[in-house]
């Protein structure tokens, strides 16, 4: 088993090992994964957080020893929406997107791929769990980012991803997928009960789980689709106000925190 560490503000990550396969999560800065399979240019990987399946492209790979991959499970991660930093040994700068991983930073420098970054931007914990305004405030920045399929940034987002950033860097732990999401919490039994910081889910027509957003205050929901928007919610579903129909089919209420 070999390890690996993302140093590029995003790496798009893959079903298959081809650049015109699917999109099915991203990397951000400082994030970790373990190498399956190495096909030479092609990488089968699982990320460290979440355990997510996917392929990468060996020339975005940048290598960890065993030993080295331990110390880079850091918790401390960018919390503005947009940021630079700097590789003090190169001395290029690029731009890093919210929830970036800072590994071990002090004094505002972090050592990634054995390289010094400067990153002088905010920070947050995700060791301590925040309150629910924190929470809500934090989902109120994406708003207006695009859908992107896969998508984990501010530049292009999913539903499930725009759900597990939002938790992640309050302090709260979900896997990738809405499908896979819905599997923690406690059911609601009526939309009344819902509060700000619950996820909604809805199905499909075949009852498959599609797609999720966190409640709001007034039977509002945030959620990414189209782009991160806010939109009205009752017990049938999502009414999309541009539209004034339903776009989602409500499946059930969970209570996360």
């Amino acid at each position: 088993m070999s390890f690996g560490i993302c140093s590029l503000s995003i790496v798009p990550c893959r079903k298959e090992p081809a650049s015109t396969s699917e999109m099915v999560t991203q990397l951000l800065f400082g994030e970790t994964y373990e190498v399956v399979e190495d096909r030479e240019d092609w990488l089968s990987i699982v990320t460290s957080y979440d355990r997510y399946p996917c392929w990468i492209s060996a020339k975005q790979h940048t290598p960890l020893s065993a030993a080295g991959f331990k110390d880079y499970e850091g918790s401390r991660l960018s919390s503005e929406l947009i940021q630079v930093i700097s590789n003090q040994d190169t001395h290029s700068v690029f731009p890093l997107t919210i929830g970036a991983v800072l590994p071990g930073i002090k004094d505002q420098v972090c050592l990634v791929g054995g390289h010094r970054f400067l990153f002088e931007g905010q920070l947050t914990n995700t060791d301590a769990q925040k309150q629910v305004k924190d929470l809500i405030d934090t989902a109120y920045l994406f708003l207006n980012a695009p859908y992107l399929w896969g998508g984990r940034s501010p530049f292009g987002i999913d539903c499930s991803g725009f759900v597990q950033l939002v938790y992640k860097l309050n302090g709260y732990k979900l896997p990738r997928d809405a499908s896979q999401q819905v599997e923690f919490g406690s059911p609601l039994s009526f939309v009344e009960e819902a509060e700000p910081g619950d996820l909604a889910f809805f199905d499909n027509d075949l009852g498959n789980i599609v797609h999720v957003g966190i409640v709001l205050d007034n039977q509002q929901i945030i959620h990414a689709s189209g782009s991160v928007r806010v939109d009205k919610f009752d017990h049938y579903g999502i009414f999309h106000s541009d539209t004034k129909k339903y776009s989602h089919m409500l499946r059930v209420i969970k209570k996360i925190i």
